[in-house]
This record gives structure tokens, C-alpha cells and sequence, in this order.
């Protein structure tokens, strides 16, 4: 019984706000399930880990390039992936100085790319929806004041209060969708950059050991 009286609620509620209503609510299951896709996706792609890499980098830098490369091998993390190409590149001695960074800076923005998908889509409904909820306001209180002036001099305010604050629902509801896709977007960007961070600290780190360490790996492994 509750249930089916939550249903109804929710019909009468959509209702009477109109087409704008609809749209907000589709908006609204639209974000939950970008953001709880996000949350997975960036959980897979490991953008809240990053030790191992770390441990690698720090291998790297104290010379131990077999230790680094191995912490690496099979790591499908962002971090990780970066790290063991920009090793790789040094390691191959195929490239020069600009070159491997061109080539390693590559890599990176295909990662960033990675970890920002999904968020064009947080910022346009981020954007749009206090604006549906605008419009279907500014459409309810148009219907309002006809029935306002269809009434003439038997008007009742009680019946026009009623049709603005069903209108004004919109409004709240467009706020309602838009402040969660706001604040998720915030918190996907600022993972984003942290990652981006990271990734720019350790192509420095890894860039900046001698050439001849690597070099000299190479040619003891031949």
C-alpha cells in the first residue's frame, strides 16, 4: 500500500509540473548513473592508487631499473601505464630528449582523456537543469496568470497561489539535479588533476636520470 501510494504521489508531483518535470527527472536518474559509473570507472582505472608507482619511480631513481620495470609489468593503472612507457622510452635509448617527452606527454593526455570522460556530460546537465527548472517556472506562472485573468473579478487567490508554487516545484527541482552534478563534477575534476599531477611529477623524475644508467641496463641485458 505505501508503496503504490508513493507511486501516486509521484505522478500528481510530476504532473504538476509539467513537461519541464519530466525532463529534470530524467536528468536527475542521468546523473546518478554518470556519477555511480564515474565512481567504477575511475575506480578501475586505479586514479586512488598510486604506491606501486610510486615504489617504481623511487626504484628508478636509485638506479634499480629491473626493480622499477618489474613493480610495473602488468600495472593497468593510469599512473602506472605512464610511468612504465616513460621508462620503456628511456630504456630504449631510441629516442632524444624532446622526443621521448613529446612521446611520453602523448601517452599522458590518452590516460587524462580517460579519466575525464563523462564529465562534459556532468557540466551540461550541471548547466541545463536550473534552467529547465527556469523555464518551467516562467511557463506555470504564464498558465497562472491566464486563469487569473480568465477568473476577472471572481478570482481566487487561494487557486493562484496554488498554480505559482506548483510552478515554482521546477525551479527547486532543476536546483535539486543540478547541485549534486555540480558538486560530483568538482570532485571528478580535482581526481583528474591530482592524477595529472602525479603524472607530470613522475615523467620529471624519470626523465631526469642519467641517460647513461639506462644505457648501461640495456647493454647488460644484451
Amino acid at each position: 500500500m505505501d508503496l503504490f501510494a508513493n507511486w501516486t504521489e509521484l505522478q500528481e508531483f510530476l504532473a504538476r509540473g509539467g513537461p519541464a518535470i519530466w525532463a529534470i527527472s530524467a536528468l536527475s536518474v542521468l546523473t546518478m548513473a554518470l556519477i555511480m559509473w564515474k565512481i567504477w570507472r575511475l575506480g578501475l582505472l586505479g586514479a586512488w592508487s598510486g604506491k606501486r608507482t610510486r615504489k617504481a619511480i623511487a626504484a628508478w631513481e636509485a638506479g634499480d631499473t629491473a626493480g622499477a620495470r618489474s613493480l610495473l609489468e602488468g600495472a593497468s593503472s593510469l599512473r602506472a601505464t605512464v610511468a612504465r612507457h616513460a621508462i620503456e622510452t628511456q630504456v630504449s635509448g631510441k629516442f632524444t630528449d624532446s622526443e621521448a617527452r613529446e612521446d611520453i606527454q602523448r601517452v599522458a593526455k590518452n590516460q587524462l582523456s580517460r579519466a575525464r570522460t563523462g564529465l562534459r556530460a556532468l557540466e551540461l546537465i550541471a548547466t541545463i537543469a536550473p534552467l529547465l527548472g527556469l523555464l518551467g517556472t516562467v511557463l506555470g506562472m504564464i498558465t497562472a496568470f491566464q486563469t487569473l485573468q480568465a477568473a476577472g473579478t471572481r478570482a481566487d487567490p487561494a487557486a493562484l497561489a496554488g498554480g505559482i508554487w506548483e510552478a515554482l516545484l521546477t525551479t527547486a527541482a532543476g536546483m535539486a539535479v543540478a547541485i549534486p552534478a555540480g558538486v560530483a563534477l568538482a570532485w571528478f575534476e580535482s581526481v583528474a588533476d591530482r592524477v595529472q599531477g602525479d603524472m607530470e611529477d613522475g615523467i620529471t623524475r624519470i626523465l631526469l636520470r642519467k641517460p647513461g644508467a639506462a644505457q648501461g641496463f640495456a647493454a647488460a641485458a644484451e
